[in-house]
């Protein structure tokens, strides 16, 4: 009977940010269908707002996924988040630019920002074997 290694304190917190980072995604989605209210700002994306809101329900399920992975210590879990909170990071900026308050925004660059500076830490990075 093989046994599963056991999961170190910070890599449960990062899948728990995954966990989070998508439900934010989720929120923004229903916010740029008009399902939910925009407290932090407006939220507009190049006037198409049912693209933004494909995008961050794609964007959202991947982050399950990610977090998925995480947690069962799957190695490129690691790769695939580091990745996913840059891209995150980068689609959050062209709503900004795309007529989106930077308020409405902050939530999903803020996680993302937390999710990459604690994927660099030498716990999490000792945990997924990243040099």
């Amino acid at each position: 009977m093989t046994s599963q290694p056991s999961r170190p304190i910070g890599v449960t917190i990062l899948a728990a940010l995954a966990f989070i980072a998508g439900l934010v995604d989720v929120y923004h989605a229903l916010q740029y269908l008009g399902i939910l209210p925009r407290f932090l700002g407006p939220i507009a994306f190049f006037g198409i707002d049912i693209l933004g809101a494909i995008l961050y329900i794609v964007l959202a399920a991947i982050w399950i996924w990610v977090g998925r992975m995480l947690w069962q210590l799957n190695p490129q879990g690691w790769t695939f988040m580091v990745a996913l909170a840059g891209i995150n990071i980068i689609f959050a900026v062209l709503a900004v630019i795309g007529a989106s308050s930077f308020g409405a925004q902050l939530p999903a660059i803020l996680i993302n920002a937390a999710v990459l500076i604690y994927a660099y830490s030498s716990g999490v990075k000792k945990a997924f074997g990243v040099p």
